[in-house]
């Protein structure tokens, strides 16, 4: 039977603890108890853990022999702030797909009344992405940063290979432009509801970016995140 996997909020040494609203979570709606066995992701591995300690919001495990991981690419999204429900979605999919980092920034066609409510919107989209983590068994939860603008969204690539989705773009798909397995570090930049403006595109060719697209349709923010992370993630291996 497959372990329900847990991404520890404390570790130390062979220990680790769920606390708050994750560890209420398992008491409550799981009815854990003393004894029982769960992956435990902790730090940057995954291990077997047994309960031993279960208090008002915080559960605690002995952790014991280290699971097998399954390597996934390292797929960075960057993603305009849209309609924080789609955008909720976009972000529980493709935490589950695999994406390792999701970084939300502001673009010149995001709707001003979601730009000055963003950064509100943080620590949710990051429960969101823990919880969907969780339940993909992935080792962890991908990093969300606080919105900011395109170029300081930019700034989170170091280096690997840069590609923007853009609705203009009529030769080149996105399979087109991955690399092949394993393929390294992979950005995705994935703009808002209204399209990329021309100077965010020309910000792009003047920095590296690759030009992509997802087919002759024009899907919504929330789809085309989806599909070029599982894209990506099929076509590297993951």
């Amino acid at each position: 039977m497959t372990r329900r996997r847990w991404i520890a909020d404390e570790v130390s040494g062979n220990q680790a603890a769920l606390t708050g609203e994750h560890a209420d979570h398992l008491v409550r709606v799981l009815r854990a108890r003393v004894g029982q066995e769960f992956d435990i992701a902790a730090g940057a591995s995954v291990r077997r853990g047994r309960i031993v300690s279960i208090q008002e919001g915080r559960v605690e495990f002995e952790l014991r022999e280290e699971v097998p991981a399954a390597e996934t690419p390292i797929v960075i999204l960057l993603l305009a702030v849209f309609k924080f429900d789609r955008m909720e979605w976009a972000i529980e999919k493709c935490t589950e797909l695999g994406a390792s980092r999701i970084v939300p920034f502001v673009a010149r066609r995001t709707d001003a009344h979601l730009a000055s409510a963003a950064v509100k919107r943080t620590d949710r989209w990051r429960r969101i992405a823990l919880q969907a983590a969780e339940q993909s068994r992935r080792p962890g939860a991908p990093a969300i940063p606080a919105p900011t603008n395109l170029q300081g969204a930019m700034k989170a690539i170091v280096n690997g290979h840069k590609i923007v989705l853009a609705e203009t773009e009529q030769q080149t798909l996105l399979r087109d432009v991955l690399p092949g397995p394993p393929g390294g570090e992979i950005a995705l930049a994935i703009g808002p509801e209204g399209g990329w403006a021309d100077d965010e595109l020309e910000l792009f060719r003047q920095t590296g970016w690759a030009s992509a697209s997802l087919g002759s349709t024009i899907l919504r923010a929330e789809t085309a995140a989806i599909a070029a992370t599982a894209i990506t993630i099929s076509e590297l291996g993951g």
